[in-house]
């Protein structure tokens, strides 16, 4: 027989790559979890996980624990919920995911607050570049930088703030060259990509009035970290496309200036990606979520320096848009 200590160990493997990655995220060692797993099957009688090098994958038997015991532990947490409702109370796992430099600057302190006003919620932030790596029921609640065109099925979006991309360089790399005066001369000049997500990063989008440019650039550096990237900008390396919320700080203060201001790029909005509607619903998700929208209203990388924005209160959770409303 499963107890529920069972099928939150078995859901940990199941949503983990490797045994190495779920003794991380179950905070023990590889061999106890190897271990609990072997003891789990003869227990049942059944085979659960056939290993293929370092990955993992459910057999038959095992994607029936997991669909079911997720839907069993899922069953439990929507009646602990309700419970504490009743007694004004919000309570629960919330399992939020982030990009690396956004959620460490703007999600994780919204993650800290959030808990410290309900203690009752335990959070889990994982940052990382790459939500389409994520396996499905990963999240409760996703952060996205870029827009969707459309969300996966399942999923519900909801657009939480404007975010544009610009084109900048520092005053070191500019010195003594002639700035590029339209979206073609990028190619004589150092530029630099941020491999991210499974975009084309060597080409960059320009629109001016009803017509688009395109530049396929020959990056010198190139990085998958943004904080890497931004740097070789202001140590004067080269040219680079980054989100306004990353650089805005920079172009104000100087350290970086905007290229190519006559052109438009892409927009790359902020999106909550909520993983089902059952979680959409739950308390924690949605006053978690309101939290997050309140912090970018207005967005911070458009509040100059010294200018606090307006303290928000929480509100009732409002109506989650579609993914293709949300844009």
């Amino acid at each position: 027989m499963l107890g529920t200590d069972d099928l939150r160990f078995f859901l940990a493997i199941a949503d983990a790559p490797s045994l190495a990655a779920a003794s991380r995220a179950l905070d023990v060692s590889a061999p106890a979890v190897t271990q609990r797993l072997r003891a789990l099957e003869e227990r049942l009688g059944v085979h659960l996980v056939d290993r293929t090098g370092r990955h993992l994958a459910l057999t038959d038997e095992g994607e029936l624990i997991a669909e079911r015991g997720r839907a069993v532990l899922d069953a439990l947490g929507d009646l602990d919920e309700a419970l504490a409702a009743r007694r004004g109370r919000v309570v629960g796992h919330l399992r939020v995911v982030a990009p690396l430099g956004f959620g460490r600057a703007y999600v994780a302190p919204v993650a800290a607050a959030f808990q410290e006003a309900h203690p009752d919620v335990a959070i889990d932030l994982t940052l990382s570049d790459r939500l389409g790596g994520m396996p499905e029921g990963a999240f409760d609640l996703a952060v996205h930088v870029g827009g969707i065109a459309q969300a996966a099925p399942g999923l519900i979006a909801r657009r939480l703030a404007p975010n544009d991309r610009v084109v900048c360089a520092a005053p070191a790399y500019l010195a003594g060259r002639a700035p590029p005066t339209a979206p073609a001369d990028l190619r004589s000049h150092a530029c630099i990509a941020l491999r991210e997500n499974d975009e084309d990063v060597t080409l960059w989008r320009f629109q001016r009035g009803d017509t688009e440019e395109r530049v396929r650039i020959e990056p010198r550096l190139s990085s998958n970290d943004g904080e890497v990237v931004r740097g070789w900008a202001l140590a004067g390396r080269g040219v680079i496309l980054r989100s306004e919320w990353d650089v805005a700080d920079d172009l104000r203060a100087g350290r970086l200036v905007r290229l190519l201001p006559d052109y438009a790029l892409p927009e790359a909005p902020v999106v909550a990606l909520l993983g089902a509607p059952r979680r959409a619903r739950a308390a924690r998700t949605r006053r978690f979520l309101d939290a997050l929208a309140a912090a970018l209203d207005p967005p911070p990388w458009r509040v100059p320096a010294g200018r606090a924005p307006s303290a928000s209160r929480e509100r009732d959770p409002p109506g989650l848009a579609s993914a293709a409303e949300s844009g």
